[in-house]
């Protein structure tokens, strides 16, 4: 089993048990030059809201979209777009990565603008 089989085993172990709790996700994914988040339903079928280091308003934050400082600014943006379509509570699909690094730094930043998970 090579890595990235791994990484997928994980995220669908975590992803059974988000589906069982019926919850609205917090999905991650990371590239090595880009990191993206996206909220969705409970069952996956539609996108709530969404925020990347290619957006926008990001970009005139942070110039590289593949360090923590982009993923903090990320998570902020995600929690603030959770936030103002009444989203508080949310589970977290970290698809498989290890919650370290640029994964951590985008929970803890949604974390503390305001997303419980």
């Amino acid at each position: 089993m090579n890595k990235r089989l791994a990484r997928l085993r994980r995220a669908r172990r975590t992803r059974a048990k988000i589906a069982q709790l019926r919850k609205i996700r917090l999905c991650v994914f990371r590239s090595n030059k880009h990191i993206y988040a996206q909220i969705t339903t409970p069952d996956g079928s539609r996108v709530l809201c969404a925020a990347s280091s290619l957006s926008p308003d990001v970009r005139e934050v942070v110039k590289n979209g593949g360090n923590k400082e982009a993923a903090a600014v990320v998570g902020r943006a995600i929690a603030e777009r959770a936030l103002a379509l009444g989203i508080r509570e949310v589970a977290f699909d970290r698809s498989g990565y290890l919650y370290h690094g640029r994964v951590k730094a985008l929970a803890e930043a949604a974390r503390a603008a305001g997303l419980q998970f």
